[in-house]
């Protein structure tokens, strides 16, 4: 879906320029775009290594497990169906915790094993459970205690000071991490779990 509204956003724009007679500067604009976007690639390539580097020492370190046990008070709370020593509650923590160091790259696959997890709790396979919903919308959220690849896409930019986004990002994912919960939390109120939904009608 996503690819038909790009082509029709271009076809617009290729149609009111060629009546506006404007064709030649949409043309310019767009060769000019692309080659921006590919001077911002490479230079990006550069500190997202120094960064995701970092991030990796940082792991195995034992900076991921130390968050994990500093959220595992909180996460009890934020999905009280998951029980504390299920798998699901130690693949959400380390994901969380991956997201939050901006470990893009290994963020993604273990939230995909903590939904599977998850998954093995879901009494019905075909609709989302309110720990997965919970666990989307924090991750979607995901407060960053160091946003990588902004801090990348502002050094390849020419930023004077790229580290100077750290602090407002942390305050506007917090905000919006705590928003997130907030619906999650208020909406499940009209979604009850389904084995206690089965268990009233029985």
């Amino acid at each position: 879906m996503l690819n038909y509204i790009w082509f029709g956003l271009m076809a617009v724009a290729l149609v009111v320029a060629a009546f506006n007679g404007t064709a030649d500067a949409v043309t310019r604009g767009a060769v000019d775009s692309a080659t921006s976007a590919v001077q911002i690639a490479i230079g990006l390539v550069g500190i997202m290594t120094l960064w995701l580097g970092m991030m990796r020492v940082a792991e195995a370190a034992g900076l991921v497990s130390l968050i994990g046990r500093a959220l595992r008070p909180v996460l009890r709370w934020l999905f009280p169906d998951v029980p504390a020593e299920h798998p699901a509650a130690g693949a959400i923590v380390v994901a969380l915790a991956a997201n939050m160091l901006g470990l893009n790259n290994a963020a993604t696959p273990l939230g995909i094993k903590a939904m599977e997890a998850l998954q093995t709790l879901n009494p019905d396979k075909d609709t989302a459970t309110n720990a997965m919903v919970t666990l989307m919308a924090i991750t979607t959220a995901g407060v960053q205690l160091i946003p990588a690849t902004m801090i990348g896409i502002l050094t390849a930019a020419g930023s004077a000071n790229p580290t100077t986004i750290i602090a407002p990002t942390i305050v506007a994912t917090f905000i919006g991490t705590v928003a997130a919960v907030i619906a999650a939390r208020l909406l499940q109120r009209f979604y009850p779990p389904a084995v206690a939904a089965e268990g009233g009608r029985s």
